[in-house]
Parts: C-alpha cells; structure tokens; sequence
C-alpha cells in the first residue's frame, strides 16, 4: 500500500468572528518588552497582593478543598459576596438563588449575554467600551448597536440612548467606574436610566468592576442601589481588580432569581465552576472589609502622583474619577508628534520615550480618533516615577 507524504489541508470553515485579531493589549504589551519600555498600557498590577490572601488559598488547599465546588460557587463565598453587597447597596440578595461565582469578569459578561441574546435581538453598548462586550454579542448572533459617550467627559446622552432602543433591544451594557474613560456615573444618571427604562422590557448588564476605585469622596452608584434597575440587571464584579490577582480570574454575577437561572444554564456548560481553594480563601479574607473600604484612598494616591508627573509635561490629563486609568490627550506635543494618529502615537511614545500606552480609538467601534491615550497608574512608585522621568521628556 503506498501512503501519501503529503501533508493533509485544514477544512475552512467561517469564524465567528471575523473581525477580530490580536488585541492592542498584546501589541503594546509585546512592544513594551521588545523595546524594555516601562508598560502602562495593559491594565494589571505590579505589585504582590497581601500575603495574608495567599496564606489563606494556601491553608484551603492544605485542607483538602480541592475538588469541584458546586456549580455556581462555594456556598461560603456566595454568602460573603451578598453580605458586602447588602452592606454597601442596601439590596439583598439570596446567596443561594442569586449569586454566580465566575471565571472573572470576562466569562461573566459572555454568560449573560448569551443567556439573554439570540439573533436578532440588539445590544446597545456605550462608547468607548471594554473590548469584550461586542465579541460577546456577535458570539450570540445579536447585533450590537453603538452609542457614543460624550467625548473627553466621557458621560451618559441619554437621549441618544433613548434613540437607539427599538423593539429589538434586549440589554444595554454600562460600565462604571468606565474603562477606559475613568468617568463615574452619578446618583442623577442612575435614576434617569430607571426612569428611561421603567416603561421596556430591556435588561441590563452592568460591569461595575472597579466599584471600589471612586474618588474625591464620591460613592460609587451600583444599580444594585436602584430597585427598578437592580430588578432587570446582571451586576458583575471583579475580585482580580479588588484583591489585586487579574491572574486568578474569580468574579461574580448577581442578579434576580429569573435571570440568575438563565445565566447559570450557560455557566455550567462554559465553565461549570470556578477554582476552589482561591473560593476559599477569598470567602474568609472577606470576613475583613478594610481591604476594599481603603482601596480609594490606596489608588486615589497613585492618581494623584501621575497626574502630577503628567503636568509636567505636554501631556493634557482627562479628569479621572474611577478605575485605576489616566486618559491624556496630546494634542498640545509639537508637531510632527502631534499629528500622529492614536495608534501611531502610541508605537512612537513606546519606542522614543520608552513608556507604552494604549490609544483610545481601540475602544471605540469606529476607532474615533481623538489624540487622547490610556496609561494604567495600578504601579509601584517606583515604576511610576521611572515612567514620569521619561514622559519629561514630552
């Protein structure tokens, strides 16, 4: 018998989405280490987290809790989650029936979304937004229907939003604290979307995973405040941007028991459940509030320090109200630099000056150019003054 050498074709098929490539994360995360530019651009910590943390996630795995956990999450940590959210929003959930841990936020906002949306269904989503949101809808084969924030503000039209919803309207996305704008939403901006929303039957997903990045003495204004929201809302959170480990990729989702059930069918065929001992060990760390109740005070400081570092140079800095993001414009820079466009700018900081950023036309749909860039500020004082003595030079 003679047997071929050569080699077999892959069969093509259709992606699903065709549209996307490598993020701009990992293009100026890949730069930043080609070039040994200091990278602010990729939105992670690079300092440890307490070791109290570790010491607890290590003594549940020294305890034998290492199997799976129940699928939507160790009834300990549930009840923990609930706990702090009746605390600080007034709104009790039942641990049991309307509390999903999941693998980070990410998995969290694919899962509602594909709980709820079904082609032909629309999704309306706010502009600029986390670059998740849209793969997730067109992964549901909705139709994702943009509205754009006001630019620089970075604030809610809500008469643009009222504009975009048809009878096909499913849910809307919002996200405060508001990656990448670093706006927040106010009391008066929760009770127009209820009023806006009272008389649909549109959901809402509401990405509030920097609830505890709010600055100069505000609250932040989870919907889980808002009765007429909180009934319609997936409220989804994050313990990698709380606790400072992106890499553990622990979240949750709460929300009412109609749509809990709906979003914890899709769970347990995407993830089923959530590593255990981290579970755990989150659970009884949580037993102390002070780590999340001084976290604006801990960011609030590295904020302030950048930014002083930024007026120092030909760098505009937004205001930043939340997240641990500085937008900054550049349209002050001489020329030829300031003609660049975002993402040009973006290559020229990293390799000339030796600091990487993200522009901000990667959040935007029509990548809306406004010569404004993101830095991260969640570093150690040293990093932040070694990227300060090189944006100087601007």
């Amino acid at each position: 018998m003679t047997h071929t050498t050569t080699p077999a074709a892959t069969p093509a098929f259709p992606s699903r989405l065709p549209g996307v490539g490598t993020t701009i994360f990992t293009v100026m995360s890949a730069l930043a280490a080609e070039t040994g530019a200091i990278n602010l651009g990729q939105g992670f910590p690079d300092f440890d987290c307490d070791s109290k943390l570790i010491g607890l996630v290590d003594a549940a795995m020294r305890e034998g809790l290492n199997q799976y956990p129940p699928m939507a999450g160790t009834a300990p940590l549930r009840a923990a989650i609930a706990h702090k959210i009746e605390r600080l929003y007034g709104r009790h959930y039942d641990a049991e029936l309307e509390i999903t841990v999941t693998a980070g936020a990410t998995q969290a906002i694919l899962t509602a979304v594909l709980c709820c949306a079904a082609p032909g269904d629309e999704v309306i989503v706010l502009d600029p937004c986390y670059d998740s949101y849209v793969p997730a809808i067109e992964l549901a084969g909705a139709r994702a229907v943009r509205v754009p924030l006001t630019p620089g503000a970075f604030r809610p039209d809500f008469d643009r939003i009222a504009a975009a919803i048809t009878p096909r309207t499913r849910l809307i996305a919002l996200n405060t604290p508001h990656n990448p704008g670093g706006a927040v939403w106010t009391q008066a901006d929760m009770l127009a979307l209820q009023d806006l929303l009272a008389p649909t039957g549109v959901l809402l997903l509401s990405d509030e995973v920097y609830e505890h990045m709010v600055y100069d003495g505000a609250q932040h204004q989870s919907v889980a405040r808002y009765p007429g929201l909180a009934a319609r809302a997936f409220v989804v959170s994050s313990f990698g941007k709380t606790y400072h480990v992106t890499g553990w990729k622990v979240g949750y989702v709460a929300a009412p028991v109609p749509l809990t059930a709906e979003l914890r069918k899709v769970h347990q065929f995407n993830v089923f459940t959530v590593n255990t001992p981290m579970q755990h060990g989150i659970a009884r760390y949580m037993r102390d509030a002070a780590p999340y109740l001084n976290l604006p005070a801990f960011y609030a400081a590295r904020r302030d320090r950048f930014r002083a570092a930024l007026a120092r140079t030909r760098l505009r800095p937004l205001p930043c109200q939340g997240t641990y993001f500085q937008c900054a414009a550049y349209d002050d820079l001489a020329v030829p630099e300031r003609d660049l466009g975002e993402a040009d700018f973006c290559q020229w900081l990293t390799r000339e000056i030796g600091v990487a950023a993200v522009p901000l036309s990667a959040f935007y749909g029509d990548r809306f150019d406004q010569k404004t860039i993101r830095f991260c500020f969640a570093k150690q004082d040293q990093t932040l003054d070694a990227a300060a003595q090189r944006l100087a030079r601007l």
